[in-house]
């Protein structure tokens, strides 16, 4: 066994002609079956592996795809990978991925990194979209799909659901279960969907409802379980305080669900909590979190599907893609 067989040396050996073995590597039909098991036979003696560099240097294509995003290690993020890996072996890609931190230096390192690696094509998931990303993706010989990702311009392909709305229906439902001094636990305000697009659908439910924004009831986390025990314990040092909490993220709901029991409140009936998310964490905590899902699983898959189409040049009429959203209930709210 050789491991720098070459596809001449399993042509050698099989008696037959470099197109021949190619025909057979590449999965092509129009060979005698006879043919074919001559060489997978000298395949498997030669221990010969196809170069996807070299093939790809000559296709122009490497059957590889580029992922970016913020953090491998997070459940919520591995949800996301998962889809993409899926969709991403339905259609015969191989995956490169990478952590970027949410940083904007190493993320448009990352994208260099990947285009130098000839990939086909990149999923993308970040925070702020800024005006250095746009003109990376400008100028990206391959397409580029973001996942739960805005683009400032809207010219970049997407898939999301709509945040604003998600929040809305959540905050309106604590409205609606009699809650008028409703709180808000934030991401950073600066970003697009935890801080501005969330921020938006809050305060348009307060609006809608006749009900006058008070700024102590909105506390700014950074996505921690411990900015949740920090907000909480921000509401509960107030005069009059808020009966129910809409949380930017179920990590930092779990902080708010403990910082409120410590203090000796129940929840649900001293405080209603809503997350944001769906992970794992919502069922794992007791009382078990009522929050708004957010189909990682299904953003990383149509997000895939989308770039599969981009890179084969089929037809797109819609390059923004909004999935459904929904509120599942548990035990966190009456």
């Amino acid at each position: 066994m050789n491991n720098n067989s070459t596809i001449y040396d399993v042509a050698r050996e099989a008696g037959v002609s470099m197109a021949t073995v190619s025909r057979v590597v590449n999965g092509n039909p129009n060979v005698k079956p006879a043919t074919r098991k001559k060489v997978l036979d000298a395949i498997e003696r030669l221990g010969y592996r196809p170069n996807a560099v070299a093939r790809g240097l000559a296709s122009k294509k490497t059957t590889t795809v580029g992922v970016i995003i913020p953090d491998i290690s997070s459940m919520f993020f591995a949800e996301l990978a998962r889809g993409i890996e899926d969709i991403a072996t339905m259609y015969n890609y191989n995956i490169i991925l990478c952590n970027s931190d949410q940083n904007k230096d190493k993320e448009i390192h990352l994208l260099n990194t990947l285009l130098g690696k000839q990939v086909d094509g990149i999923v993308f998931m970040g925070g702020t979209i800024t005006e250095e990303h746009v003109e990376e993706f400008k100028r990206s010989p391959v397409p580029i799909v973001l996942a739960a990702t805005i683009s400032p311009d809207e010219e970049i392909p997407t898939v999301n659901i709509n945040y604003q709305e998600a929040v809305f229906d959540a905050v309106h439902m604590l409205i609606e279960q009699g809650n008028e001094r409703v709180a808000m636990v934030s991401g950073p305000l600066e970003d697009p969907i935890n801080g501005h697009h969330k921020f938006s659908g809050y305060r348009r439910a307060l609006e809608e409802a006749n009900l006058e924004m008070n700024e102590d009831y909105v506390s700014i986390g950074d996505y921690t379980y411990d900015s949740g025990i920090e907000a909480v314990e921000k509401f509960l040092s107030l005069t009059e305080q808020p009966t129910s909490v809409f949380v930017g993220t179920d990590e930092m709901a779990l902080g708010v669900i403990h910082g409120a029991q410590d203090r000796g409140l129940s929840i649900p009936e001293d405080i209603e909590v809503i997350g944001f998310d769906n992970t794992r964490l919502a069922s794992m905590v007791r009382p078990t979190l009522t929050t708004v899902v957010q189909p990682m699983y299904d953003i990383g898959a149509v997000a895939m599907r989308l770039l599969t189409k981009f890179m084969k040049n089929e037809t797109v009429e819609d390059r923004t893609v909004i999935l459904p959203h929904r509120i599942q209930l548990r035990d966190s709210t009456k």
